[in-house]
């Protein structure tokens, strides 16, 4: 059995399952492992983490405390109430999905391999093309202000090669998503979107061995990584142009609000607002996303992920904001119907983040494909929708390559 516990219960002889972190927010290369001495222990506490899972059919166990599946019912239910609540003005008009995904093409490839050649640059010591950069930030954000459903499911399609530059542009998306609901200015957005793009720019000092090892990382090698933000912003600050609101950024992406991040371990609002905003991004880009070591986990489970990480690592109220840019089911998510039909989120429905439109592909009771069909959940029967979400569930669990129903 699955159980989730405070890591003040936690002891020699539990076998975490998941350590309930994002990759680089702990010291280990994988989020299961074996308790064998209180070492590990400490280095879990150390960490920041308030919460892990332990299966309790390959270690100890410990009484009164929920299951997995408890937990995880009562943290989408408290998600979802949360959602619910009512918008007072009508969403801006967009262009149509289908209509923007060529221009968000054409904006994410160019700032994927901007990214490739302004790491390659600084690697080499030369100066950062700014015209270019801010050229490309601009294209990406005024497609995600046109429609941010078409960047959403570009950054789902691709694939986990090239991750560093992908996740950049995903994260300079994001961003520009989030501040758009955020309610900032378009020249805020820009900076906001700029800082997102070059977050990890810190990467090209960081030993290739290193990132690229197959095993455990020693602690040394470990500081060595969490060293990628003093390097980043030591690239930046000898770039002219580079405004304000990217160095904070940049700094902060990695701070969390209980002051168990790095750096510089800032707490609540020693960091900066749009450091708060870029840890949340960049935490849910990163876990939702194949690695060599990991795979990405489904976007709904990773928002169920991030609302209870919220109570201790991200701004809550930021977290909120956060939900309303991107939805509760985000784009790609599997999700079980009340019709006992599996479909894939396509697009987002501003005015009810729980009925999105879904591209139903699969009926899980029978267990058999069904020809695509794209239901909205917030129309009635009879008008192309009638149905509702009761849950996200695993592609992996039941063999389905969501990608195959995006483009």
């Amino acid at each position: 059995m699955i159980k989730k516990i405070p890591v003040a219960q936690i002891r020699v002889g539990m076998y975490v399952s998941d350590v309930n972190a994002g990759w680089m927010d702990h010291p280990f290369l994988r989020n299961s492992l074996l308790l064998e001495d209180q070492e590990q222990v400490l280095k879990i506490r150390r960490a920041g983490i308030r919460e892990v899972f332990i299966d309790t059919a390959k270690g100890l166990d410990v009484d009164d405390v929920p299951t997995a599946q408890e937990a995880a019912r009562s943290s989408q239910q408290d998600l979802e109430r949360m959602a619910e609540a009512p918008e007072n003005k009508a969403p801006p008009p967009r262009t149509s999905l289908a209509e923007e995904l060529a221009k968000a093409k054409g904006a994410f490839n160019e700032g994927a391999r901007l990214v490739r050649s302004v790491m390659d640059n600084a690697r080499l010591g030369r100066q950062i093309e700014m015209e270019s950069v801010k050229l490309a930030v601009e294209k990406i954000t005024n497609s995600v202000i046109r429609n941010s459903n078409a960047m959403f499911t570009l950054r789902r399609l691709q694939q986990r090669d090239d991750y560093t530059y992908q996740h950049s542009v995903g994260v300079c998306a994001m961003l520009a998503a989030f501040a758009k609901a955020m309610e900032m200015d378009l020249a805020t957005i820009h900076q906001v979107a700029l800082g997102g793009l070059l977050h990890d720019i810190g990467y090209v000092r960081i030993h290739a061995e290193i990132l690229a090892k197959p095993g455990k990382l020693t602690d040394e090698e470990y500081l060595h990584v969490k060293s990628h933000v003093v390097q980043g912003s030591d690239i930046l600050h000898q770039t002219a142009g580079i405004p304000q609101l990217a160095f904070d950024i940049m700094e902060h992406h990695h701070e969390r609000f209980d002051g168990s991040g790095y750096p510089r371990g800032l707490k609540g609002e020693e960091i900066s607002q749009v450091g708060r905003m870029a840890a949340i991004v960049d935490v849910y880009d990163a876990i939702t996303t194949d690695r060599v070591y990991h795979r990405g986990v489904n976007p709904g489970e990773a928002m169920r992920k991030l609302f209870d990480w919220s109570k201790y690592h991200f701004d809550p109220a930021l977290f909120q904001i956060f939900v309303k840019s991107i939805g509760i089911y985000p784009v790609g998510t599997l999700v079980r119907l009340e019709s006992e039909r599996l479909g894939v989120v396509v697009e987002q429905r501003e005015k009810n983040l729980l009925q999105p439109l879904v591209r139903v592909i699969y009926d899980a009771k029978r267990q058999y494909y069904l020809p695509p069909q794209d239901v909205d959940l917030s129309r009635p029967f009879g008008h192309g929708g009638g149905d509702r979400i009761v849950t996200h569930e695993s592609p992996l669990k039941w063999g389905i390559d969501v990608n195959r129903f995006l483009s």
